[in-house]
C-alpha cells in the first residue's frame, strides 16, 4: 500500500493538517490524531476528485521515511489509483480498458474508479492483467504454513 506525508500544526484551538503532495488538502481536527484521520479522508477525496477531473495523482511512497507524519491509503484506494495512473501512462480511456476486459457494461468500468465502491479483487486483478502489469502483493507468507 502507499503512504502520503502530512503536515500537522497547531492553529488556535485546533490542529491544521495539510499534505505536501496535494495542494488542495486542508483539514483540521480537535486533536492531532483526529487531524490525521481527517487528513487521510481529505487525501482520499482529493484522489477521487483528480480521477473525476482526469488529473494526475502523485505517486505514494511505498514505505514511510523518517520521523514525519504519514497516512496509509486503504488497499482498495491504492489499487484503484494505480489502475487509473497506468491507464493515463498508456493513454487509455475507460472504453479502451472495457474493450480489453471484454466487459459489456460501462458501469462495471466506472466502479473500478469509484473509491467508495468495494470492487471485487478479481475485477482489480483483471484490470491489471488487461493493462499488462502484474499485480503484486508483498505480504509475508510464514514458513509455519508449510
Amino acid at each position: 500500500m502507499g503512504w502520503y506525508k502530512l503536515a500537522v500544526q497547531p492553529d488556535g484551538d485546533v490542529w491544521l493538517v495539510t499534505s505536501p503532495d496535494f495542494d488542495e488538502v486542508v483539514s483540521f481536527g480537535q486533536t492531532q490524531e483526529e487531524a490525521c484521520r481527517n487528513g487521510r479522508n481529505a487525501i482520499e477525496e482529493a484522489i477521487a476528485a483528480r480521477i473525476a477531473d482526469g488529473e494526475d495523482i502523485p505517486a505514494p511512497m511505498m514505505e514511510p521515511e523518517g520521523a514525519r507524519l504519514y497516512v496509509e491509503l486503504p488497499m482498495m484506494v491504492h489499487l484503484k489509483s494505480a489502475i487509473y495512473m497506468l491507464m493515463r501512462e498508456k493513454a487509455w480511456t475507460r472504453a479502451d480498458l472495457q474493450r480489453a476486459l471484454g466487459w459489456h457494461h460501462r458501469e462495471q468500468i466506472d466502479r473500478l474508479f469509484r473509491l467508495d465502491h468495494q470492487t471485487k479483487l478479481e475485477a482489480i486483478e483483471d484490470a491489471f492483467k488487461a493493462l499488462g502489469v502484474p499485480l503484486r502483493v508483498d505480504a509475508p507468507f510464514h514458513a509455519a504454513a508449510a
